[in-house]
């Protein structure tokens, strides 16, 4: 029963996290006004917590279910799936730095090619983020084992 309910909410918390990135996505936009960098603030910020529930199930998966971090340490796949996903958590960096940047009393409205930016990295992490599945069915059907 562990095993499923870790599985469980690993995946449910990384379809909500594909969706808070697409709300990003959406929220950007040219012309953006002081409500709309709050928004996308409050949506970056459940992004964060999100990320870290993700990796909590994920290695108390990869730990404590039924394969065994034996299984998952010596596993290509796995590691390669880890990258990908530290690759797209420090991406998100630069357009949360920008959301706070953005939301600085005075703070003028954000310049397009400054929106534009951060459009461009917020779609790098879409794209990077359709890799994990990929990842995730070949490591399940055992590809990845070194050793």
């Amino acid at each position: 029963m562990l095993d499923l309910g870790l599985a469980v909410g690993h995946h449910l918390t990384i379809f909500a996290l594909f969706g808070v990135l697409i709300v990003e996505l959406v929220l950007v936009q040219k012309g953006m006004d002081d409500s709309a960098i709050k928004r996308v603030a409050g949506v970056d910020l459940w992004y964060g917590i999100l990320a870290g529930v993700i990796v909590t199930f994920g290695f108390s998966r990869a730990v404590f279910a039924a394969k065994g971090w034996d299984y998952y340490q010596h596993n290509a796949i796995f590691w390669a799936k880890i990258a990908v996903f530290v690759v797209i958590g420090l991406l998100s960096v630069p357009p949360t730095l920008a959301y706070i940047r953005w939301r600085k009393p005075g703070s003028p409205t954000p310049p397009e090619a400054e929106i534009a930016g951060v459009r461009r990295l917020l779609w790098l992490e879409v794209a990077l983020f359709a890799l994990l599945p990929v990842l995730a069915a070949a490591m399940a059907r055992g590809y990845g084992q070194m050793g």
